[in-house]
């Protein structure tokens, strides 16, 4: 097997980690041996064909951005991949392309073949009567008829050397082991998905007709945010109660000295952006909202599924049928913010109830003391890099969504 074709194979299998150098070696395990400035097939855009070195330094560095991955090559006297190179090369060493134009497999020089008998070369009949006709010449003449190479089909010689392990029905015959437990569990875990793409639709609908009658509550201009129709609609008379049978609650702080108010939450779960709570205000038109409603897609297709959450401010508000559909809370990490709720302590409300505590980055310690102490998620974002807030948003949802399936099965 070539360098590159060699170097693809372990790739794929994530085994890396078994290519050892060796002085100026490359050693594939037990599998194959190579000298680590072997050119390879695969051909630069400059031009010059990339060694084996050059390829397995960039393949477990293709991480690190391309300055760093410049400079630490460099510093090991390694060559490099260029820049425009890199995704073609990795897209084909990962398995993502079976090839690519700049794959130039070749054909080695002078290639060794066994001695033959001269009546087994594949001359021409003129070529075998001056073969078989001229004594005299003896090897004098034979001399120009070995410079002639036999035409060879060098796949063939590849695959007579292959030697074949397993197929795929015999991967499949594992001695004690059968796989009916995988179909199993892949049944139930489709039945789930359809279960909660069910409810979910059934709460996005629920979510719908409370929005259609939002103005009564503080909410105009919502509905044009999430692309519903905001022209009052008769009310709708919704019962509460558990979860899954009503819009679940998140509460928010109403202190402004936390992150995520009911200011500049919707921006934040919906869009993956944080805006402070003053610019927000500054911003808003028309008095506080009582309630916010804030969506999660699932799916980007035409039927995707949507989840909707109604996020309050005020907890005194709920009646006690509300507290059902309780399903998360951001802390402001003080002990007065829970007083009057319903629950002994705290042990109680975070075993009901998700709690998320949000901080920058670079906030003191001090700052989270008591809320390591309760059972929350500590979210942490960058106070100026902005492009990280949809890595935060997303792991919110992700602890929520399970929490709420965890929740939904109890």
């Amino acid at each position: 097997m070539d360098p590159l074709s060699a170097l693809r194979d372990f790739t794929i299998r994530g085994e890396l980690d078994k290519i050892v150098r060796v002085n100026d070696e490359f050693r594939f395990g037990s599998d194959y041996t190579f000298p680590c400035f072997a050119e390879t097939a695969y051909r630069s855009k400059q031009g010059n064909l990339y060694t084996l070195e050059t390829l397995l330094h960039y393949v477990n560095n293709h991480h690190v951005k391309h300055t760093e991955y410049i400079q630490n090559a460099r510093t090991q006297g390694i060559p490099t991949v260029t820049f425009p190179d890199r995704k073609p090369l990795l897209d084909y060493l990962t398995g993502k392309i079976s090839t690519t134009d700049s794959i130039e497999f070749v054909l080695p020089q002078n290639p060794k073949f066994p001695d033959l008998p001269l009546n087994d070369f594949p001359f021409s009949d003129h070529q075998n009567d001056v073969a078989h006709h001229t004594p005299d010449h003896s090897f004098a003449d034979s001399k120009d008829l070995n410079q002639i190479e036999a035409p060879v089909d060098y796949m063939s010689l590849i695959y007579s050397s292959e030697r074949p392990l397993k197929d795929r029905e015999e991967l499949l015959e594992c001695k004690g082991r059968n796989f009916y437990g995988v179909l199993t569990a892949a049944t139930k875990r489709e039945e789930e998905r359809q279960r909660i793409e069910s409810q979910q639709r059934k709460d996005g609908l629920v979510a719908k007709s409370r929005l259609m009658g939002s103005d009564d509550r503080g909410m105009a201009g919502y509905g044009d945010e999430l692309g519903y129709d905001p022209t009052p609609k008769p009310k709708m008379h919704l019962k509460g109660g558990k979860i899954g049978e009503g819009v679940p609650i998140i509460l928010v702080p109403s202190a402004f000295q936390t992150l995520i108010t009911i200011y500049n939450v919707k921006e934040f779960l919906e869009d993956g952006v944080y805006i402070p709570t003053d610019v927000k205000v500054k911003q808003m038109k028309g008095a506080k909202p009582d309630c916010v409603t804030v969506q999660k897609k699932f799916s980007r297709d035409r039927d995707r599924v949507v989840t909707a959450y109604e996020v309050r401010d005020k907890p005194s508000a709920l009646k006690t049928e509300d507290w059902d559909r309780v399903v998360a809370v951001f802390v402001l990490g003080k002990e007065w913010q829970f007083k009057d709720w319903p629950f002994k302590d705290h042990v109680e409300i975070f075993n009901k109830i998700m709690g998320f505590f949000m901080r920058f980055e670079d906030d003191s310690v001090e700052s989270a003391k008591i809320v390591k102490q309760w059972n929350v998620k500590i979210i942490s974002i960058s106070k100026n890099k902005r492009h990280q807030d949809r890595a935060a948003a997303l792991e919110v949802w992700d602890r929520l969504e399970e929490f709420v399936r965890s929740r939904s099965h109890s």
